[in-house]
């Protein structure tokens, strides 16, 4: 895990170690600890985008280029409910 300000940077969970709640562990610090309330999310990893649905983020914007300038879209996310033990916090497609 990293983070920069306001954002995190980074959160890589091993295949072997997911659904343990190591990552909900992880995203609960940085908001606590380092006030993140912001990410970027590769546009095709839907098991992320949807990790950070679950948990409060929402997305605001998308980018057609990473922030190195490489055409890997991305989706900007913002948390917008604070509540990370709120595992039934899904988007519909009215949102």
């Amino acid at each position: 895990m990293a983070t920069k300000e306001n954002r995190l940077e980074m959160l890589f969970i091993s295949t072997i170690s997911r659904g343990k709640g190591i990552g909900k562990a992880l995203l609960q610090y940085a908001v606590t600890n380092f006030a993140v309330n912001e990410v970027d999310v590769n546009e095709q990893n839907k098991q992320a985008i949807g990790f950070y649905q679950r948990h409060g983020f929402r997305i605001y914007d998308h980018s057609e280029l990473d922030g190195e300038g490489n055409p890997f879209p991305l989706l900007h996310m913002r948390l917008v409910d604070t509540n990370i033990d709120n595992q039934d916090n899904r988007v519909s497609a009215a949102d």
